[in-house]
This record gives structure tokens, sequence and C-alpha cells, in this order.
């Protein structure tokens, strides 16, 4: 992936998930049903889309950027889609994609922290 696109496109799920974050919580808080699946949803989104940010803040230096920021958005995706389509549906997106979205982000974390061990990149 373009080294410039993989950054833009951080950026733009930063703002997704941000969105979705807010959006999930205000069904888990005004939705008529159990809102521990939306407010599950919604507490993924929120923690990670701030990461992101981050994420694409330190893009320039930091070595494991992009491979961090694919864990992240593809676990968080995963993760929360599966909450939200349980929510609505009543089923989850694949078997174990929640479990599976978990691990990616854990990944993604492990990513992050492996980075502060590599040589920066020059600016």
């Amino acid at each position: 992936m373009n080294n410039s696109l993989g950054r833009a496109a951080t950026l733009f799920f930063a703002g997704i998930l941000g969105v979705a974050g807010v959006a999930s919580a205000a069904l888990a808080s005004h939705a008529s049903g159990d809102p521990r699946l939306m407010g599950g949803a919604s507490a993924m989104c929120l923690a990670h889309a701030p990461a992101l940010v981050g994420l694409y803040a330190a893009w320039p230096t930091l070595r494991t950027a992009a491979v961090a920021a694919l864990l992240l958005i593809v676990g968080t995706l995963l993760f929360a889609g599966d909450l939200a389509l349980r929510h609505f549906a009543g089923h989850g997106l694949f078997a174990m994609s929640a479990p599976a979205g978990g691990l990616l982000m854990m990944a993604g974390w492990l990513t992050i922290a492996a980075g502060a061990f590599m040589p920066r990149r020059q600016a």
C-alpha cells in the first residue's frame, strides 16, 4: 500500500470509528433491548479511534505504524461489527469473528510496543 494512502486511510478510519463509537453509545443508551452489545462496540471504537489518530501523527517516524494501524482497523471492525450485528440481527458476522478481532487488536497494540525498540525513520 502506498505510504501516503495508508496514512490517509488511518485517519479516515479514525474518524469512522469515532462516529461509530458515539452512535453505538447512543444506541446503547436509548434503544430498546440489552445495551451490552452496543456498549461493547462503542467502547472498542472509541478506544481505537484516538489510537489511530496517534498512529497517523507518528507515521513519519514509527516504523510499525502501517502494520499496527491495519491490525487495529481490521480488528476493531471485526469485533465491533460482530457485536453490532448480534444486536440488530441476532447473529454475528461469522463464527469466532469477535475473538479474532480481539486478537488482531491485541496484535496491533503489541506492534506499537515493538515499534518503540526499532530505529526511528527519518521524518
